[in-house]
């Protein structure tokens, strides 16, 4: 992806989260030049890669299979004893704008839409060999449970969310017609360099190419700039 093409979809991201009203801490907010000498007070953020993380998932197509998001809170899972044990993000996702079929081996996690539009998942339990599973799986919506089909759909409108166990496959989207969705996650420490297992091979963290420098930084870009 190009560096102005991730600016740009920061800040229509910043402009989303204002008109939901949904405030980030002012760090959010740094330039990257705000981000030098301070390599001894951020260590929490670095190293538990909070902030801005940005996918197109290997595509090469933002628009339909991506997603941005910011991560607000997160353990440190190369150190888990001596860290929180809880996690926290933020997302936008866009109509029909896919995140592709995965679970996660360790985190549970609730999925909440916290506003805008509806958010649309696809289910799959999962076998032995971690394939998608032909047997109906039980989730719960809010603390009650249902049942749903293989490759079911469940719909969340505002205020609703959904506990997705570990070995749940899982995509979603926003609803066509709805608009963008505000799309909160609460769940077990977070580790996206080893804890997502793909349906289908899937890049996480997109080749940047630098046509102009960067407004705000990615979680992938902080080694560099400190």
């Amino acid at each position: 992806m190009k560096r102005s093409e991730i600016n740009a979809l920061i800040g229509d991201s910043l402009e989303f989260f204002e008109s939901m009203g949904f405030k980030l801490p002012p760090w959010a907010f740094w330039k990257p030049e705000d981000w030098r000498g301070r390599a001894e007070t951020v260590g929490e953020i670095v190293n538990t890669m909070l902030g801005w993380d940005l996918t197109d998932f290997g595509s090469g197509d933002f628009e339909n299979t991506g997603l941005i998001l910011f991560t607000i809170r997160n353990g440190d899972f190369r150190n888990p004893q001596n860290s929180k044990p809880y996690a926290e993000k933020i997302m936008v996702v866009r109509e029909q704008q896919e995140t592709p079929y995965h679970f996660h081996w360790h985190k549970m996690e609730d999925i909440i839409n916290r506003g805008g539009g509806n958010l649309v998942i696809d289910l799959y339990g999962s076998d032995k060999s971690e394939a998608p599973s032909q047997d109906p799986l039980v989730v719960s919506i809010d603390g009650i449970k249902r049942s749903v089909a293989p490759g079911g759909t469940v719909v969340l409108t505002p205020g609703e969310s959904i506990c997705l166990e570990p070995y749940m496959y899982h995509r979603f989207y926003g609803e066509k017609g709805r608009g963008k969705v505000l799309v909160g996650e609460v769940s077990a420490v977070n580790d996206d360099t080893a804890d997502n297992r793909f349906l289908e091979a899937s890049g996480r963290f997109p080749e940047i190419e630098e046509d102009e420098k960067p407004l705000h930084l990615l979680v992938n870009d902080y080694r560099k700039w400190l």
